[in-house]
């Protein structure tokens, strides 16, 4: 399922890529444990599907992480692009020039206070009223938003995600040069960042 959130940035959701892995991806994969390995391969293979879809020129660029893990297509810098899993689903983002991040993550079993007043501050009594589950999803979905901007900004948890002001029940939103969407109408919480000027 490819879901375009903008002109130019895309966003695409699967359990598994739809052909076998690329040669590069497969050389990248070597040398990681076997569930790394399915896990990389099948966020690389949704990446590329997406990237068939809507850039096919730069389908079959090598990607290498930056010094912070953030992926580039080499030989494409005008194509931003993002992955994320968890939970046996992929999520990929693609923004034609744009820094993009894409994060999804499964509702939380076990969901400690001190985790929900870390990300959300003073908003943290709001998701409190909630009952468990609906909870846990609401917190997933601040999370991914914060995880998305992050990952789009390049820094990752050096960037402090936790610090990124969320409302409780997100929807869209700015921070820094960023946009973000919180998609509400897929099954697993997943939110996409991407910056609002083209480079």
């Amino acid at each position: 399922m490819n879901l375009q959130l903008h002109q130019d940035v895309w966003v695409r959701l699967a359990d598994t890529p739809a052909g076998p892995p690329h040669p590069a991806d497969t050389r990248a994969a070597a040398g990681l444990p076997p569930w790394r390995a399915r896990e990389f391969l099948a966020g690389r293979g949704v990446l590329r599907d997406l990237l068939a879809a809507v850039a096919p020129w730069a389908r079959d660029a090598e990607l290498t992480p930056t010094a912070t893990g953030k992926p580039v297509l080499a030989g494409a810098p005008d194509v931003g692009v993002s992955v994320s899993h968890d939970g046996g689903l992929v999520a990929a983002a693609v923004a034609l020039r744009r820094a993009v991040g894409v994060d999804l993550q499964q509702p939380p079993a076990d969901l400690p206070a001190g985790v929900v007043r870390r990300c959300l501050r003073e908003r943290a009594a709001e998701l409190d009223r909630l009952p468990a589950a609906e909870r846990a999803v609401e917190f997933a979905r601040v999370w991914t938003v914060q995880e998305a901007c992050v990952k789009a900004e390049g820094t990752g948890l050096a960037g402090r995600p936790w610090a990124i002001d969320v409302p409780a029940r997100p929807v869209s939103g700015r921070w820094r040069r960023f946009r973000w969407v919180a998609l509400r109408t897929t099954a697993v919480p997943l939110s996409c960042a991407f910056e609002e000027w083209t480079c």
